[in-house]
């Protein structure tokens, strides 16, 4: 039998405890039915407004509570997790990593990956965004073996870089979880085709999921959370509102991809 993955989409605030209340009831749901590898949205535990309140909620790499809390509901449940993204303090320096820890079914984190690229853009609606201000960038593209398959970390803005998922499909990705907040006005334009266009051209299942509605600060998100299997079919999507949504993820699919245009064996670059 197929293993089944699942996205959570999430309308994260300021109250660490009612956001983790609400990742552990969606959570718990798709577990009822049969999910086996969760997707949680960046900032699933925290979205601040304000640079103070974004400081104040930076965490303990080891001992914070967005991480203990995933790495319970793992071991409870005998699942992995793909955590969303969590700010992590970085010491020495007022900023913060924006990490991913992937934590598998005992409780184990299996890696960590702070966000490569950030989002520092304007997007034309009079919103301009810099994250770059208060997070500093990681370096490294992260892949990990699972019972799933090679599973390969990205959050959000990382989804207009093809470049570092050829990196991640040059480690042998199979999978890839992208925890994202997009905005509205992105999200409404690129969303759906860059997931499917990163999906194509690796010919891997893409799991992401999305934060939606109005957030602190005034910020909105895009959501449609979705699952695109390795054809570039969305085999799940949410609709507006929080929830969750899951599929099989079946290896013959990437197989069957993979062999039938063998382009990532053809590559010249």
């Amino acid at each position: 039998m197929n293993p089944f993955g699942a996205v959570i989409q999430m309308n994260s605030g300021l109250d660490l405890a009612n956001n983790l209340s609400m990742a552990e009831r969606l959570m718990e749901a798709a577990v009822g039915r049969g999910a086996q590898l969760l997707v949680l949205p960046e900032n699933f535990s925290f979205f601040g407004g304000s640079e103070e309140e974004k400081r104040a909620a930076r965490e303990d790499p080891v001992h914070g509570p967005s991480l203990t809390f995933l790495k319970a509901f793992a071991a409870r449940h005998r699942v992995w997790i793909s955590g969303g993204s969590v700010p992590v303090a970085d010491p020495g320096s007022s900023k913060a990593f924006n990490v991913c820890f992937l934590v598998d079914e005992t409780g184990a984190v299996r890696a960590r990956y702070d966000k490569i690229h950030m989002f520092d853009v304007d997007v034309g609606d009079g919103t301009r965004y810099r994250e770059s201000d208060h997070v500093r960038p990681g370096k490294r593209p992260v892949v990990v073996d699972s019972p799933f398959g090679r599973i390969g970390l990205t959050v959000c803005y990382d989804l207009r870089f093809p470049e570092l998922f050829r990196a991640l499909s040059a480690q042998n990705a199979e999978i890839f979880t992208l925890p994202a907040a997009f905005t509205v006005v992105t999200g409404r334009d690129h969303w759906e085709t860059l997931l499917k266009a990163r999906s194509i051209e690796n010919f891997s299942y893409m799991l992401a999921a999305g934060q939606w509605g109005q957030h602190a600060g005034g910020r909105q998100t895009y959501g449609r959370s979705m699952i695109v299997e390795p054809w570039g079919t969305v085999v799940a999507q949410c609709a507006d509102g929080v929830g969750y949504v899951l599929a099989p993820l079946e290896r013959e699919r990437i197989i069957r991809s993979r062999q039938r245009i063998p382009c990532l064996s053809h590559r010249k670059l």
